[in-house]
């Protein structure tokens, strides 16, 4: 949970043993969002409740009628994905000091001792899978497939040692609509899987474009992503293949009507047109800048749509 990862300051003490080794409580907070990645986890939490509204709208159950469902799913989802998420960087560690936007985690710096993360990070799923038993079995298990996904598929697996390990990861990136869909109605309606497939599509092009940027750090840690073993070039043609693939998924959402068709197709097109314009400023790391920048916003404007449309 690429896509998308019970905590007590002691989890996160210093080597020596001390619980924050002197520094004020704001710093331990700070060292454990970053533990969770909670940019992740807070991107995942739109999608994952784009999943329960459309599934209470078009199963015609009400909203506040089942606050509880939502409740449970959504703190459920969070909690697995922010324990897959320090699980990876417990298993990371020794690659992270390597890398410019990583050599700060806390796993890394010495702020988090190991032991105490791998313990939080499981019992964060643990909680995670308990508040998800709540809703469905459905719901639970496809929490799980993204746990393992992520940490056992992606980050142990194939992270270090195949180029597709971007695609692989793409799969638990995109669980958390399902999971949504799945805690209301566990029979999954068909837009419940081309949600999990815009998902699904729409990771390969946003974390080529971060890679891109981040080439020679991944490069020196040893991580073959697209861009170090392809080259930027061939990193831009799969950019545009992935982005061309997300054009016919609005289409298979009548539901949401004509003008979430239109909406999508011009966000979509408008990807593609980004890149175009950015091929005049000749430099390949402004480029992935601005892919990556419309890639974040487009997830997030894409999602709100589709709840925003129901409501018109």
């Amino acid at each position: 949970m690429a896509n998308s990862r019970a905590f007590t300051e002691a989890g996160i003490e210093g080597n020596e043993g001390s619980l924050n080794n002197g520094m004020p409580s704001t710093t331990v907070w700070k060292d454990f969002m970053a533990l969770i990645k909670i940019g992740i986890v807070n991107s995942n939490a739109i999608t994952t409740f784009t999943g329960i509204w459309l599934a209470l709208h078009f199963t015609g159950k009400g909203f506040f009628n089942n606050l509880d469902i939502v409740f449970y799913t959504l703190i459920g989802s969070s909690l697995i994905i922010a324990g897959s998420c320090s699980l990876n960087n417990y298993i990371d560690r020794d690659i992270d000091h390597l890398m410019e936007r990583t050599k700060a985690r806390p796993t890394v710096t010495g702020k988090a001792n190991p032991l105490l993360v791998a313990v939080m990070s499981f019992a964060l799923i643990a909680g995670g899978t308990l508040l998800l038993l709540l809703t469905t079995k459905t719901a639970v298990l496809i929490g799980l497939v993204g746990v393992f996904s992520y940490v056992v598929l992606y980050t142990i697996w194939t992270k270090r040692r195949f180029v597709s390990n971007t695609i692989v990861g793409s799969i638990s990136g995109a669980v958390p609509p399902l999971i949504g869909w799945a805690a209301v109605d566990a029979s999954l309606d068909p837009m419940a899987w081309v949600l999990f497939l815009i998902m699904f599509i729409w990771q390969p092009p946003h974390f080529y474009a971060l890679a891109m940027r981040r080439a020679e750090e991944y490069r020196a840690a040893g991580v073959p992503m697209l861009p170090v073993v392809k080259g930027f070039k061939a990193t831009k043609i799969h950019t545009y293949v992935w982005i061309t693939l997300l054009i016919p998924l609005p289409f298979l959402l009548p539901d949401l009507g004509t003008l979430f068709i239109v909406f999508a197709t011009m966000l979509n097109i408008g990807w593609i047109a980004v890149g175009v314009y950015a091929n005049k400023f000749k430099n390949d790391i402004k480029w992935a800048t601005l892919m990556f920048v419309y890639s974040i916003q487009y997830l997030t404007i894409l999602f709100v749509a589709m709840v925003i449309v129901t409501l018109i």
